[in-house]
């Protein structure tokens, strides 16, 4: 570890932890979380680090994307979210590709059976209609099944709060430039309205938001003279939740939602493209019924979704349509005032179709089915020691069956403000059906195993104000599905492919009006592939209430060095050559500054992002954001 990476690192934890001499209230351990047992459960009482953002937080990050969000907790990077608007995403957490995450809305795990890795666009939600979030990383396919191997995203979206009729409305613009270029005209814009309210029994929610930008190219040039041409990006989304609540014990809630996205793109790295364009369609609707009970309760999440894409690349058009259908039924049963057991079994069907110039796969090839039944048991001692363990049995139509297991112990140290925690969880990973059979997939292709190993603690200090956490963790990947990008084909990496790392969070709360926090995460990986996790990470930030009225936020990001391969092609004989290269390491500042206008009625905003207007890499060839600004206004009724 260098030492420009050291000072960088101490001096972001040391801003947080400065100011552990003033007092204040916190409740950061009395936190609800629902991730590690699918009910809620007291964090303190929780085995995992379950980093939860909140709507207030969410507030403290308006003008930024989902994936930007997400990409300041520990552990988390999603590479694209500081490029142009409509790029596309990697997502790793700890390491871990895509295929090795879920995601989950509502509780409902979302997917594109037609996707590389069968995990969902995060450019396809936006962040207006959040409520909250769960990150829960470690290995987590007991409750969750295959792909919640290195982590799981629990998306809450709105929802109706008020007796009575109440609603919103929206706008914002933004710029869209690169940096060293003076452009500020807005060229990003999003709007978007939503209503919900409460009558005896029925509860209602309906939103509708349209993002539309351009400004800056997907693809940078490799001489700086050269305008490449500014790629679009537009998205429709609006959702529908209805519930009905029958008795006290049994309430019943349905959705339906429909997502549509429009994007240029260009032909890689360094590669300008006027022409390619891609379109996407999203239908998903769901039906998830709760009953109570005197000693439990049992819940059903169910949904089904539909995904066409169209991609418009080297003159011709390939078509991608997918299907998914989803059933977790589940059942919380307290046996005793510190024991509960949830069992539960959950379906899931995947199928894809594709036509092309280059060929076809009907959907009658491509699809396969699972079935797990699962059982989790909670223990939380008056002690302070707690156990969460379970496994499930996973039937999968071709690679048939599969036992995972966890075993999860933490224990609060008496009269000390102090957890300690640990767990051993194992992980199944079926390829998706493209990784099977795209031209670029391979039949014989044998499903991932992961095991990981965490140990770590949570202490809250003064009064609980301060809360400090580290957490160790090393993953072991057996049959890892790779990318080979000499012959263009998944293959299985032969032998074990390990991941290890620690990750450190700090939150200090000053007074009523100023709070701080920051994180580390170190990221050690033994085979790298492409574009994955930095090295060292880290992320710090302030927050002020000024006055009652005026909020200000402000954000630093550090991201190390990146290991990156790539492919050439010399002449003459175009034989493909693989080539590496060191990503620089960049530093971003960013700001927010809220005001409410009339107070619970309208407030506005304004963000400026790379404050300093680095220019840096992301991802090698492509474009990335300069200093950018944008504002807005929010009206309640």
């Amino acid at each position: 570890m260098n030492k420009k990476i050291v000072r960088i690192s101490a001096i972001a934890l040391f801003f947080a932890m400065n100011c552990f001499a003033q007092e204040q209230k916190s409740n950061q351990l009395d936190e609800v979380v629902i991730s590690d047992s699918k009910f809620a459960l007291s964090k303190e009482k929780s085995g995992k680090v379950i980093v939860k953002i909140t709507a207030e937080d969410l507030k403290k990050k308006q003008g930024q994307s989902l994936a930007a969000v997400l990409s300041t907790v520990a552990g988390v990077e999603i590479n694209g979210n500081q490029s142009r608007n409509g790029k596309d995403l990697g997502l790793y957490i700890r390491g871990g590709r895509g295929h090795q995450v879920l995601i989950l809305i509502d509780g409902v795990p979302v997917s594109d059976a037609s996707g590389i890795n069968l995990s969902y666009d995060l450019r396809l939600l936006p962040v207006d209609q959040v409520e909250s979030i769960e990150i829960m990383k470690g290995a987590s396919s007991t409750l969750y099944g295959s792909g919640a191997a290195t982590g799981v995203i629990n998306i809450t979206l709105k929802k109706a709060v008020n007796k009575g009729v109440a609603g919103n409305v929206y706008m914002n613009m933004g710029t869209q430039t690169v940096a060293n270029k003076t452009n500020y005209k807005p060229q990003e814009f999003n709007q978007g309205f939503s209503l919900n309210g409460r009558a005896d029994k029925v509860n209602y929610f309906a939103s509708l938001n349209s993002t539309e930008s351009t400004g800056i190219s997907e693809a940078k040039p490799l001489n700086s003279a050269v305008e490449f041409e500014n790629d679009k990006f537009s998205r429709v989304n609006s959702v529908v939740k209805l519930g009905f609540t029958p008795t006290k014990k049994l309430s019943l809630d349905f959705f339906a939602n429909y997502d549509k996205m429009k994007n240029d793109f260009d032909s890689g790295s360094f590669a300008d493209n006027k022409m390619n364009f891609s379109t996407s369609e999203q239908y998903r609707v769901g039906f998830s019924p709760k009953y109570k009970y005197e000693k439990g309760e049992f819940v059903i999440n169910s949904s089904a979704n539909l995904i066409d894409r169209s991609i418009f690349n080297f003159g011709s058009f390939s078509y991608y349509r997918s299907r998914s259908v989803n059933a977790d039924a589940f059942n919380k049963y307290k046996i005793a005032s510190q024991l509960f057991i949830v069992t539960g079994a959950q379906f899931q069907f995947h199928e894809m179709s594709n036509k092309s110039a280059y060929g076809a796969i009907e959907n009658e090839l491509a699809k396969f089915n699972m079935i797990d039944p699962y059982v989790t048991a909670v223990y939380n001692s008056d002690f302070g020691f707690n156990l969460n363990t379970g496994a499930r049995f996973n039937m999968h139509s071709k690679y048939g069956n599969n036992l995972v297991f966890n075993v999860n112990p933490s224990y609060t140290l008496p009269n000390l403000p102090l957890k300690v925690l640990a767990s051993y969880s194992t992980a199944f990973v079926a390829p998706s059906l493209y990784q099977l059979y795209s031209p670029y997939g391979d039949l014989n292709l044998s499903p991932q195993k992961d095991a990981t190993v965490e140990l770590g603690f949570e202490a809250s200090l003064l009064g609980k104000k301060v809360t400090l956490t580290s957490v160790a963790f090393l993953r072991e990947e057996t049959d890892a599905i790779g990318f080979d990008l000499t012959t263009y084909k998944y293959f299985n990496v032969n032998g074990l492919n390990k991941a290890k790392g620690i990750e450190t969070m700090v939150a200090y709360a000053m007074n009523d009006k100023v709070s701080f926090n920051a994180n580390y995460t170190f990221t050690e990986l033994e085979r790298q592939s492409r574009v994955l996790n930095p090295k060292h990470k880290v992320n710090a930030g302030v927050d002020v209430q000024a006055t009652p009225r005026l909020a200000f936020s402000a954000a630093y990001q550090f991201v190390s060095d990146r290991y990156t391969e790539y492919t050439t092609y010399p002449a003459p004989s175009y034989s493909p050559v693989l080539n590496s290269e060191i990503l620089k390491d960049y530093q971003l500042v960013n700001a927010n500054v809220r005001y409410e206008l009339i107070k619970n009625r309208m407030n506005v905003f304004a963000a400026v992002d790379n404050i300093l207007d680095k220019d840096f890499v992301e991802s090698r060839g492509f474009s990335t954001r300069g200093r950018n600004f944008k504002a807005g206004l929010n009206i309640l009724f």
